[in-house]
């Protein structure tokens, strides 16, 4: 990749990288790196700006690609639209400035700033030890996002954890530190790969554990540390811990009701039950012109509408448009007068919802089908705006349960950027709808077209790097 550049501002650390080395950094700028990092007040400047990178990953390629090369999105139009070889899978390494090459880019840029963060800790903290416990917070807020990095890569850009028996299929790099100019690094097993990001959050939830409650889901905490480990362990086909990671979210987190679920997408406040989301203040987005409610670029598919329509009381309606049918989940937030805010376009990384999900699909693999069909009703109660009692489920077998849960989480977590992932992890088919505007309707599992190819311009100067298979 390029050579990493350091700006820094009053509020932020951010690198960006040109055009030579995967990760490559310069001596001076890392001159500049130590000088930036002599004191509090950088570390401080340089939390913010590890968030805002993981936003700019978030916010473009990221966040869509998993929806667009599903099967409950339709193009609207290919004019202008940076997905469309996602869409079609007609992905080639090349692309360095659509989702192949800007995922990796900026979701590496993201890291960058994160290692940096947790080198230069452990100085600051025999430095300052008056300040143990704001560093030690930090800490854990950079491992944290040191693991979502990883787990986002080795999702786009590896098969998943089950597609061998022992994950031992090529993964992403690990990397814990920034690599030098002279560094060739290659790509860890997925199983490695996991292995990081397990450490990594255990570490996290560990010393969350003695610092003070998150003020908001803006920033990293103990829940959403668990959080992730359920999604993490889900992945795994780990039953028995993604049970108990849900739970302790479920325990300690309640779920969005009525208005609040809606407002939690359309006003985002604070007090709702998101575990993590990013600060979208100020910022541009590319899935704002994506999901816009005038000229959408993308709407919901036929195949997701009608699973919303089979009860007419989902709430969940009320998050699609329905002239355009595109997703009302990231319109500009209301501000208190009525007044659109500008450039405010926050984005949910994790909520209690999806651990419901979770849970009920760990009981459903462990047999323990009574307990699934309950967290399901619970969900489905506030959905549908009544009561678990008034719910019937009249699934009884693993196969119909999987085949529910599958569905509930299409509508749920719709356009959050799950779909592809489900439909790899569980091993399924995409089938996508008669009418889709794509030039491929169906592909069978397990498929190289199920991942992205590792850009062309890091095949070219990392010698240990090996491309996917298929590309």
């Amino acid at each position: 990749m390029k050579k990493i550049k350091t700006t820094i501002t009053i509020l932020s650390l951010s690198f960006f990288t040109s055009c030579s080395d995967f990760l490559e950094v310069d001596p001076i700028g890392k001159t500049t790196i130590s000088v930036f990092f002599s004191d509090m007040d950088g570390i401080r400047a340089a939390l913010p700006g590890a968030y805002s990178k993981v936003y700019d990953y978030y916010g473009d390629e990221f966040l869509l690609y998993p929806d667009t090369a599903g099967d409950m999105l339709q193009l609207a139009t290919a004019v202008e639209n940076n997905m469309i070889s996602q869409y079609n899978f007609t992905s080639n390494p090349a692309e360095e400035i659509t989702a192949v090459g800007m995922i990796w880019r900026n979701a590496l840029e993201a890291l960058v700033n994160v290692n940096n963060m947790l080198e230069y800790q452990p100085a600051l903290l025999e430095k300052f030890p008056s300040n143990e416990q704001e560093l030690t917070q930090i800490k854990a807020e950079a491992l944290f996002l040191r693991a979502l990095i990883h787990f986002d890569l080795v999702r786009v850009y590896a098969q998943p954890y089950n597609y061998t028996n022992d994950a031992s299929h090529l993964g992403v790099p690990v990397l814990t530190k920034t690599p030098s100019s002279d560094d060739h690094v290659p790509r860890k097993t997925v199983n490695e790969v996991y292995q990081q990001i397990e450490k990594d959050l255990k570490e996290a939830a560990l010393l969350f554990e003695n610092s003070d409650d998150a003020t908001s889901s803006f920033y990293a905490s103990k829940n959403a540390v668990h959080a992730l480990l359920a999604r993490m362990y889900l992945y795994m086909e780990n039953w028995e811990q993604a049970i108990n990671y849900a739970s302790l979210v479920i325990d300690s987190t309640p779920l969005s009701q009525g208005q609040d679920y809606l407002d939690m997408f359309l006003k985002i406040e604070n007090d709702d039950e998101s575990l993590f989301k990013l600060n979208g203040n100020l910022k541009t987005p590319y899935i704002n012109k994506f999901y816009n409610q005038e000229t959408p670029l993308a709407i919901a598919s036929t195949k997701l509408t009608n699973l919303l329509n089979e009860n007419t009381e989902d709430i969940r309606l009320d998050l699609i448009d329905t002239e355009t049918l595109t997703s009302l989940k990231f319109l500009k937030p209301f501000s208190n007068i009525g007044e659109i805010k500008d450039n405010d376009y926050h984005i949910i990384v994790l909520r209690a919802s999806e651990m419901y999900l979770i849970r009920a699909e760990a009981y459903t693999e462990l047999s323990n089908i009574d307990l699934a069909k309950e967290d399901l009703k619970i969900l489905m109660a506030r959905n549908y705006q009544t009561t678990t009692a008034a719910i019937t489920l009249n699934k009884n077998t693993q196969e119909e349960l999987k085949t529910l849960i599958d569905k509930e989480r299409s509508k749920e977590l719709c356009f959050e950027g799950h779909r592809l992932y489900d439909i790899t992890r569980t091993q399924q088919n995409l089938i996508r709808e008669a009418n889709t505007t794509s030039t491929v309707k169906e592909i069978t599992y397990p498929s190289t077209k199920f991942v992205l190819p590792i850009p062309q311009k890091e095949m070219d100067v990392n010698k240990a790097m090996i491309q996917n298979d298929g590309y």
